[in-house]
């Protein structure tokens, strides 16, 4: 799996630790809540990934490997974010499709939680934008987003919303097949009509319905999203945020910025998406999958805009 900053020594646990029927063998990746391992199954001896939860400034590892709070202050913030952790692992495993991430068991230990992941060979698209820049070609976007919004509907169908869709949340495993990850944000559709305060926000990803009080979130919040990476695999940086767009728009429409590189169907899509207006925005994952399977009106210049891969 894709990789991010590691915690320090003193918080990760050791290699050889024993885990249920798991072994620790390495850090991988971690945040501010959580720290991701390589582990290897005693029974299948099947490589797999395991996510803790543990926040970083809330708890600290004791003795025997076990995490509490970090002071009395911390305790119910702490609990909160441990049962929100459970959630998204019991949530995950229920939701089974090929692109999204396959949680294959949970479980309690060491007075936190774990959430047990098949390994996938690949890289994370935040570092594949980085390593390629502006140079991801129309054929890589549609390979890769149009899988991930066909797992997008599936979550929304179970009555879900991710409200965490970024680069840094979809792997790309070998050939572009994308993965949507992390789902520490996800909340059922009825739950999140209103603004909530422990909502997950990512500048220049969230739209503005998630970061206003009372704002009305669904599936179009999600698409502003998917929108907003698209854009990101394009333009190589992350748009500006919502907020700053609402007050004073200058994001140049995709149409416009990018019509030598691109195909007018894929970048209005794209525009469609990211409209600050959710009432503008596609209401339902089906119909941008409807807009990015438009056959191109005129060829597309593929062969100069690079990033197509074979192996990743």
């Amino acid at each position: 799996m894709a990789t991010s900053p590691l915690k320090t020594a003193q918080t990760q646990l050791p290699p050889g630790t024993r885990l249920e029927h798991y072994v620790i063998e390495e850090v991988i990746g971690g945040g501010g809540f959580s720290i991701v391992y390589r582990a290897r199954d005693e029974r299948t001896r099947a490589a797999v990934v395991i996510k803790e939860y543990m926040p970083a400034r809330l708890a600290v590892r004791g003795p025997n490997h076990f995490v509490a709070a970090v002071d009395e202050g911390s305790v119910e913030r702490f609990a909160q974010g441990k049962r929100l952790f459970f959630q998204e692992a019991s949530t995950l495993a229920t939701l089974k499709h090929p692109n999204i991430v396959n949680v294959t068991n949970f479980f309690r230990a060491n007075g936190t939680v774990y959430m047990v992941m098949e390994y996938e060979e690949g890289v994370n698209l935040h570092a594949y934008i980085k390593k390629h820049k502006r140079n991801l070609s129309e054929t890589f976007l549609r390979t890769v987003f149009l899988p991930l919004l066909d797992g997008l509907r599936t979550i929304h169908s179970q009555g879900l919303l991710h409200l965490d869709i970024k680069p840094g949340n979809i792997h790309l495993r070998p050939g572009g097949n994308p993965l949507l990850l992390d789902f520490g944000a996800v909340h059922e559709m009825m739950a999140t009509r209103q603004y909530q305060s422990s909502q997950v926000v990512t500048p220049g990803y969230s739209p503005i319905e998630q970061l206003d009080p009372g704002g009305y979130v669904g599936p179009w919040t999600d698409i502003y999203a998917v929108g907003a990476t698209m854009r990101t695999c394009i333009d190589g940086k992350t748009p500006p945020s919502s907020v700053d767009r609402r007050e004073r728009d200058t994001l140049r429409p995709a149409a416009q910025a990018f019509r030598k590189r691109y195909s007018h169907e894929l970048l209005e899509a794209i525009d469609w998406a990211m409209e600050v207006d959710p009432l503008l925005r596609p209401q339902r994952v089906e119909a941008l999958i409807e807009a990015l399977e438009r056959q191109p009106s005129e060829p597309a210049d593929l062969q100069r805009t690079g990033g197509w891969f074979r192996r990743v």
